[in-house]
């Protein structure tokens, strides 16, 4: 059994050498005959063990994996490819939906002067995004490609028009909805370059319309079959000032996830920012209420997603301060983030010889201040709201951290960091109100990070992390022994990690996180975790074995679950 379940890891590895070599031969065809073919390969694969300490189980099928290879031809305007995918059964923390084999992904696409046509697979995104955005994201395992016909007409510079019908994709078949859009841009300078070439200044103008067709089988409501959605923005763009806004408006659009309401949906978005030598700040902020919009109205989490609401929360690059990350609520939030950059010049009292980066970043969002409306016998009055845009609701997130980088000599660098979170997790991250299981969460988190190049392509570095939070279990559920009802993860935690790169193919890290202080002294264990890495040009392999803690794993805004896990883990990438 064991055996068989292996198979496909050998079978991916197999060919992905045996098409390396074939290629190395096809680019020695000159291109300007034959044109070029690229693509890469990645393997991602598991061997679940189950660690009753951490509350691991990976169930039967202990061995997972995610593997996926792309072919892309080009030859002069056109171009096509197809991407293969294989998950039998996914890694854990993935969709299950996503098990099976097939290509999901392939189009051929065309571009000639003012033209230009895809059929097939596509990712697009009008503006920001409140109103499409289609796009893949490896890490998540998610992908809402586009399935159809997309053409993009640049009549004159300065003008840029698109359309497309298409469905979306959901996992290896389509959701129920057809989407259709258009989008139009027009960039002033470039348009009256003869005029207006001398100025400085540069105005983008844009609007767009999505919409989606789904039938209605509802037997209880009269859902629309049809919904808009539309908006407008605007850039401007001078030195190193940068302004855009956009505005959007949804109709009516019932769903599961805004537990069926007809009320219509906008939001709001803005940005500034401005960069000068050795400063730089930005300021963002946002306003959504009710603007989930899915070509099927019935999914949720991740799948059918037709827009995308852009997350101005700081992304964490360190474990234990990206452990509570804020997930964008579309049903309704408002708040906005501001950075600001420096760098302490060189041969000044802080900066020293080598000069010093600053980073000073924070976000906060709120729930939006809104009053029911009590539902009438007509369907189409279910689960109305009215919102009051002058006040906020409760404090879903803030994030207030700061960042110090310091080169000291040509061999050493060290990074401090310090955040202070907080997060209302029964709504950001369960979507319930049940605090009494998943409480308020407010945290102190450390980081101190240093690096010791000792010659070249040699390098080791040594990473410390401290997490002290306090949960609010002023509402716990007390179990019949009396003990908090609480998950593994809460308490306080420390981190240590070191990273030795002993030349530039090769590289190990050792790793261990330590729940110190849970309230339950037996969930005080160790997440340790082991990796050797090996890179060669495009080409990268690594073997890691440990433990995984359970959280969510943000990137953009968009989530998911990543359960305990325990085991040993291999990874193959290359491209060619």
């Amino acid at each position: 059994m064991q055996l068989k379940l292996n198979i496909p890891l050998i079978f991916t590895v197999f060919i992905l050498i045996i098409t390396q070599k074939s290629f190395s031969q096809v680019e020695e065809t000159p291109a300007k005959d034959f044109g070029s073919i690229n693509g890469n390969f990645q393997v991602d694969a598991a061997n679940y063990a189950i660690d009753t300490i951490i509350g691991a189980d990976p169930g039967s099928e202990k061995f997972r994996y995610n593997a996926f290879g792309n072919i892309n031809y080009t030859r002069g305007g056109f171009s096509a490819g197809a991407r293969f995918e294989s998950y039998n059964p996914p890694l854990l923390g993935y969709l299950v939906g996503n098990k099976g084999s097939g290509v999901p992904y392939r189009f051929a696409r065309y571009k000639h002067k003012d033209i230009d046509v895809t059929i097939g697979n596509f990712y697009e995104q009008f503006g920001s995004g409140l109103t499409l955005r289609s796009y893949e994201n490896r890490g998540l395992l998610y992908d809402n490609a586009l399935d159809g016909i997309r053409a993009i007409f640049t009549p004159k510079n300065g003008i840029t028009i698109k359309g497309l019908v298409a469905r979306q994709r959901l996992f290896f078949g389509y959701s129920q909805g057809i989407v259709r859009g258009i989008d139009a841009e027009v960039n002033l300078m470039d348009l009256f370059d003869s005029t207006l070439g001398k100025y400085k200044t540069k105005i983008i103008i844009g609007g767009s319309f999505v919409s989606k067709y789904q039938t209605d089988q509802d037997p209880n409501l009269v859902l629309p079959e049809n919904v808009g959605n539309s908006a407008a923005r605007l850039t401007v763009i001078r030195g190193g000032f940068n302004f855009n806004a956009e505005y959007a408006t949804k109709i009516n659009d019932p769903s599961y996830q805004n537990q069926y309401s007809y009320r219509a949906g906008q939001a709001l978005i803005a940005s500034t920012s401005y960069a000068t030598k050795g400063f730089s700040m930005m300021f963002s902020g946002k306003m959504l209420d009710n603007m989930s919009f899915r070509s099927d109205r019935d999914q949720t989490v991740t799948n059918c997603l037709i827009n995308y609401i852009p997350d101005f929360s700081k992304f964490h690059t360190y474990s234990l301060m990206a452990y509570y990350p804020y997930a964008t609520q579309a049903n309704g939030e408002v708040g906005g983030s501001t950075e600001i950059q420096y760098k302490v010049k060189k041969g000044s009292v802080l900066g020293g010889k080598y000069g010093m980066d600053i980073v000073l970043n924070g976000s906060v969002f709120y729930a939006l201040d809104t009053t029911g409306i009590a539902s009438k016998t007509d369907s189409i009055q279910h689960a109305k709201y009215i919102t009051n845009y002058s006040k906020v609701g409760n404090e879903f997130y803030h994030d207030a951290n700061i960042e110090i980088t310091k080169k000291f000599s040509k061999k050493l660098k060290a990074t401090i960091m310090y955040a202070y979170q907080f997060l209302n997790q029964s709504i950001v991250q369960f979507g319930t109100r049940d605090k009494a299981v998943h409480p308020d969460v407010t945290s102190h988190i450390g980081v101190v990070d240093i690096t010791y190049k000792y010659k070249s392509n040699s390098a080791i570095r040594f990473e410390t992390q401290g997490y002290f939070g306090k949960y609010d279990y002023k509402n716990a559920k007390y179990e019949t022994n009396g003990d908090l009802n609480i998950t593994n993860n809460t308490g306080s935690w420390i981190s240590e990690l070191i990273e030795w790169t002993p030349t530039s193919h090769w590289s190990i890290t050792i790793a261990d996180q330590y729940n110190y202080n849970n309230p339950l002294v037996e969930k005080r264990v160790h997440y340790y975790y082991g990796m050797i890495g090996y890179t060669n040009g495009p080409t990268r392999i690594s073997l890691s074995y440990g433990r995984q803690r359970q959280g969510i794993f943000c990137a953009g805004g968009v989530c998911r679950f990543v359960p305990s896990s325990s085991g040993l883990t291999v990874s193959i990438s290359t491209s060619f």
